[in-house]
């Protein structure tokens, strides 16, 4: 199977950081039903994201694509500025 057939997950979160050099800190948070009390939980990870033109900053809703590595921690990519 070649790199053009694989999908590629996306995600949408808003940025926390951008203090480091073409890099994102983008929070996305989800709702998964807690096992025991049935409620929504909203839970939330951080991904490292490279942004090459450091276009976003701070607050932006940003849209990311899973890529190759970059770095130790960088495995997404920024593809869009939603808000």
């Amino acid at each position: 199977m070649s790199d053009t057939n694989k999908v590629k997950r996306t995600l949408t979160g808003e940025v926390v950081s951008d203090k480091t050099a073409k890099t994102l800190v983008v929070k996305v948070e989800r709702k998964t039903m807690h096992p025991k009390y049935n409620k929504f939980v909203t839970t939330s990870k951080k991904y490292h994201a490279h942004d090459e033109k450091e276009l976003a900053s701070v607050g932006n809703v940003v849209t990311i694509v899973e890529s190759r590595p970059h770095s130790k921690l960088k495995r997404w990519e920024l593809v869009s500025i939603v808000k």
